[in-house]
């Protein structure tokens, strides 16, 4: 690695938790944490908050609002939602891609996310059962990308080559990052499911989530903020992580991404950006969860102790996941 990229290479975290198996350290994850306060700015870090990473999913809610500002006009909340998701092909995520899709005067067949069978195992097997096979509207990102499509459609903009980075589709969400993150973007790949990623700071990512959750109502940001707090299962899905965060605490706002990366926001509190080095899901929550209160103060109402303590400890295969923030 030259001296010229190393200052913009993420540097690696600190220990953030660990594995404890009968009293016993068995593994540990390093990561590092950015917290923010409602203006933006940076009030505690862990580990390298300031060097780019790429945010996968978690940038969804971002790239949400600037289809809003390029003149998309979801039918209900629950199509902003599903744009913002990384769902679980479940019925009713299927139900709002084809929603938005069908409003743009497309169908499944204009998607370019790759085929998958749906990550939920109850509703996999069904499709499975009935003799079903991998479809793009099953794949977790379809949300986004029937929304960008309907973008497309809105703009006159070529749909068939929306994941371009050249695209004015791509140029605008890139535009928009920047601009909610407050950082210049330092790279660009290629997600998962082939569309461009753009790589910020942890600190830029937490600004961005924060802005969502304190912006006016009105705006293309709170429209997005409050869609997805409306439908948390259409984020993600039943019963996993985000959805159960955001029920269990009023106003949270809860995006995932992969990696080990995760986004947390309330009005009043600012926001946490994570990435857990290893890449490791298991962890990413946890450590969010356990900095916004410890490190950001984010108040938990009593009703909500029990299911806040089983997302920051969840015990795994005997085990407990224990945080280090």
């Amino acid at each position: 690695m030259s001296p010229e990229t190393s200052s913009t290479v993420y540097r690696g975290g600190d220990p953030v938790a660990e594995m404890v198996r009968s009293g016993f350290a068995e593994s540990f994850h390093r990561g590092s944490v950015a917290v923010v306060d409602p203006t933006g700015a940076l009030v505690a870090s862990v580990g390298d908050a300031a060097s780019p990473v790429f945010p996968r999913s978690a940038i969804k809610p971002v790239l949400a609002v600037a289809m809003l500002r390029a003149g998309w006009k979801p039918a209900s909340a629950a199509e902003l939602a599903i744009a913002a998701a990384s769902h679980q092909g479940e019925p009713i995520h299927v139900e709002q891609v084809e929603a938005v899709l069908s409003g743009a005067g497309l169908n499944e067949n204009a998607l370019q996310c790759p085929a998958d069978l749906p990550g939920d195992p109850a509703s996999r097997n069904a499709v499975v059962a009935a003799g079903g096979t991998a479809r793009r509207a099953y794949m977790a990102c379809s949300g986004k990308h029937s929304a960008m499509l309907a973008t497309c459609a809105a703009n006159g903009w070529d749909i068939g080559t929306y994941r371009e980075p050249a695209h004015p589709l791509q140029q605008l969400l890139a535009a928009v990052i920047e601009e909610l993150t407050g950082e210049p973007i330092a790279a660009t790949g290629v997600d998962g499911c082939g569309v461009p990623t753009f790589a910020v700071g942890l600190t830029g990512l937490a600004r961005a989530a924060s802005r969502l959750v304190e912006a006016a109502e009105g705006t293309e940001e709170r429209a997005v903020a409050d869609a997805m707090r409306a439908h948390p299962r259409l984020v993600e899905g039943t019963d996993r992580v985000d959805a159960q965060a955001m029920e269990a605490i009023p106003g949270l706002l809860s995006k995932l991404g992969a990696e080990g990366v995760h986004l947390l926001a309330a009005p009043g509190f600012g926001a946490v950006a994570v990435k857990i080095d290893d890449g490791a899901g298991r962890a990413s929550m946890p450590v969010a969860l356990r900095a916004f209160t410890s490190l950001g103060h984010l108040t938990v109402p009593e009703s909500a102790e029990r299911a806040v303590q089983d997302l920051v400890c969840p015990q795994m295969w005997g085990g407990v996941l224990r945080t280090l923030v």
